[in-house]
């Protein structure tokens, strides 16, 4: 039997640089590529809780508008022999949103879909990519998908 990791959340930040809609990508410390935010849920956290604290962490991005993703990011972690099932959240920012990153992270890039799917390398991240496209670029947001904070 393969376990099953529901752990870890992550999200993909939205704005408009320079007026046209852009995807926050960075580069990781540990591994060299190209990635979106993600990290671990925290004893008595909520998941949507999680993904606040990553931004701010890895980011300095204060979350104020957060949405769910509608989308389990999904892949064989063979170094673990763990599946990850990752919920996928969508943070709309503040146009030309500033970015500091923590030490994480070497460098980042607002990258439009196919700038970002050329950096990212893995298929789940496409994935990802393309939906958060789909949903929160190209159709107007639904309003259901929209978590209230606090």
């Amino acid at each position: 039997m393969i376990p099953i990791n529901n752990s870890i959340v992550s999200g993909v930040a939205l704005s408009e640089i320079n007026g046209e809609t852009k995807m926050l990508l960075m580069k990781r410390t540990k591994g060299s590529f190209w990635c979106h935010v993600a990290g671990s849920m925290e004893e008595g956290e909520l998941p949507w809780q999680t993904i606040v604290r990553e931004f701010y962490e890895e980011t300095q991005i204060e979350v104020t508008d957060l949405y769910n993703g509608q989308f389990l990011e999904q892949f064989y972690a063979s170094y673990s022999n763990v599946i990850e099932v990752i919920p996928v959240f969508v943070v709309k920012c503040p146009a030309n949103q500033k970015v500091v990153l923590n030490d994480e992270h070497t460098d980042f890039e607002w990258c439009n879909l196919e700038e970002a799917l050329k950096l990212a390398p893995f298929p789940a991240q496409h994935a990802v990519f393309k939906h958060v496209w789909e949903y929160f670029v190209d159709k107007p947001i639904n309003e259901l998908f929209r978590i209230k904070l606090g």
